[in-house]
C-alpha cells in the first residue's frame, strides 16, 4: 500500500449501524467520546436502512462548510461498503476510518490484522500523518459493471456467498456466525456451471464452489481466500475453486490458504474480471458481506487503483 501525504483529521462524522453483527449503543458512544476527545468536532449518525449510511456520508461531504474529513464507520463490511459509496465519489479531502462493528470484519483485518480498534483509531487521532504511526493509504477498488457499485473487500460467488443467506438464521454473533454458516452451507453445496474470464481470457470454465475477486485477502475475517492480494497494485485479484475440491472441504482448507497448494485452484489477476453462470441462471454473489439477490447470470468488476482513502498502519 502506497503511503499518501495527509494532515491529521480534524472533524470526524461517526457512523454505526444499529443492524450490524455485533452494534452496541456503548461502543458508538466509546468512539464519539474518543474522536472527541482529540478532534475540534465528532458527530453521530446511526444508520435507518440499506443505503442510509451513503445517503448520509454523502451529504455531510456536500456541506459548503464545516464538512468533515474523517469518516468513521462502525459496523461489518456491509457497512463499510455503503459508507464508501458515498465517500469515493464527492471530492474533498474526507478519508475513512474502520471500526470492527460486524460479523466478518474482514476489511478492518486487512488493515489493522488483530489490532485492538480502540489502538487503531487512537494512532489515526493523535499520531496520524507523515512520520505517524498511521498513515493515509490509497486503496484500489473495484466497481461492479452491472450495479455501478464500488467494491471494497472483494465478491464471491457461490458458496461464500450463500453461506450469508444461511447465517440469517443463526443465533450466533461476529465470526463464529459466519464460521458456522460457512461450514453449514459447504456440507451439502452443490457446484454451479460457471466461466471466469480474466482481461478477456478465460482462466476457468466448469463447475464452481466459488470465485473471489478482490481485494482483501480474508473472508468473514478467518478464511485467507485471496492470500497473494495486494492492496494498492493496481490489479484485481482472482480465486477460482472447482469441483476438484469438495464444497465441504473448502471452509477448513482456506483457513490457511491449504487450497492455493490444488490443482483445482486457479489464482489469476488482471484489470477487468468477469464472473459467470453459464446456464443462464442467477449468480449466487455477494460482495462486502451483503448478498446481491438483483445480479443476472454474470457480474464484471473493472479496477479503480488507488481510489479509496483510508487508515492503515505505517509501513515499517
Amino acid at each position: 500500500m502506497a503511503d499518501t501525504a495527509a494532515p491529521a483529521p480534524t472533524r470526524a462524522l461517526v457512523l454505526g449501524n444499529p443492524a450490524s453483527g455485533s452494534h452496541s449503543p456503548e461502543l458508538v458512544e466509546e468512539v464519539r467520546q474518543l474522536c472527541a476527545s482529540y478532534l475540534e468536532r465528532a458527530e453521530v449518525h446511526l444508520t435507518t436502512g440499506p443505503g442510509d449510511a451513503t445517503v448520509a456520508v454523502r451529504r455531510a461531504l456536500q456541506r459548503p462548510a464545516g464538512a468533515p474529513d474523517l469518516v468513521v464507520v462502525i459496523g461489518g463490511d456491509g457497512t463499510v461498503r455503503e459508507a464508501v459509496q458515498g465517500l469515493v465519489p464527492v471530492t474533498g479531502d474526507a478519508t475513512l476510518a474502520v471500526v470492527p462493528g460486524g460479523t466478518g470484519n474482514s476489511g478492518y483485518k486487512m488493515l489493522w490484522g488483530e489490532r485492538p480498534w480502540s489502538e487503531s483509531l487512537k494512532a489515526i487521532l493523535t499520531d496520524g500523518g507523515i512520520g505517524g504511526s498511521a498513515r493515509l493509504r490509497r486503496l484500489d477498488l473495484a466497481r461492479l459493471t452491472e450495479t455501478r457499485n464500488y467494491v471494497y473487500l472483494g465478491a464471491c460467488s457461490g458458496v461464500i456467498a450463500d453461506a450469508l443467506i444461511t447465517a440469517r438464521d443463526l443465533p450466533l454473533s461476529g465470526r463464529e456466525r459466519y464460521a458456522r454458516a460457512f461450514a453449514d452451507t459447504a456440507a451439502g453445496y452443490a457446484p454451479y456451471p460457471g466461466r471466469v474470464t480474466v482481461d478477456g481470457k478465460v482462466v476457468h470454465e466448469g463447475p464452481t464452489v466459488l470465485a473471489n475477486v478482490g481485494g482483501g485477502p480474508y473472508r468473514g475475517g478467518r478464511f485467507h481466500v485471496l492470500p497473494d492480494s495486494l492492496l494498492d497494485d493496481g490489479l484485481l485479484d482472482v480465486c477460482v475453486i472447482g469441483d476438484g475440491i469438495a464444497a465441504a472441504d473448502v471452509p477448513g482448507l482456506t483457513l490457511n490458504a491449504a487450497h492455493m497448494d490444488h490443482r483445482a485452484t486457479v489464482y489469476a489477476r488482471g484489470r477487468s474480471i468477469t464472473v459467470e453462470r453459464t446456464d443462464g441462471r442467477r449468480l449466487p454473489l455477494e460482495h462486502d458481506g451483503e448478498y446481491q439477490h438483483g445480479i443476472g447470470a454474470k457480474a464484471t468488476f473493472e479496477v479503480l487503483p488507488g481510489a479509496l482513502p483510508v487508515w492503515a498502519p505505517a509501513t515499517p
